[in-house]
């Protein structure tokens, strides 16, 4: 009995099956793009024709995601600074944290971190 290498996915790390497999032209990572429209499937990346070379172009969905956006030091608040930015108590922004519905970080010492830019209502640097 042979030994059946599964083949997995560089964007969600799921198995990869044959009818699913593409690899992207910018990294090299296997990933899925279902190929077959009778088999269900989902797709991790793109395919498209390069019309410059006349060719089938592939990329995975870590290739196309936006390059994060730049930020300082100055960007990134704790709870309190967040909440008061936001024009709002501390513990509904925890709340909404908790609920996914702000991005954040939590330290290794238990601090909630938030980005002055995902703060409810998008709230601007301040100069």
């Amino acid at each position: 009995m042979q030994d059946v290498e599964v083949k997995v996915c560089h964007v969600c790390a799921g198995a990869v099956e044959a009818h699913m497999e593409a690899w992207c032209n910018w990294c090299g990572n296997l990933y899925h793009l279902n190929s077959r429209a009778d088999l269900p499937g989902t797709d991790c990346g793109q395919v498209w024709i390069n019309e410059e070379h006349l060719a089938l172009e592939f990329a995975c969905n870590v290739c196309l995601a936006p390059p994060a956006e730049p930020g300082t030091l100055d960007d990134v608040l704790d709870l309190l600074e967040a909440a008061a930015a936001a024009q709002m108590t501390p513990a509904a922004l925890e709340a909404l944290a908790e609920a996914g519905q702000v991005r954040h970080r939590r330290t290794a010492g238990g601090v909630l971190l938030f980005r002055r830019g995902d703060l409810p209502g998008g709230v601007a640097r301040r100069g």
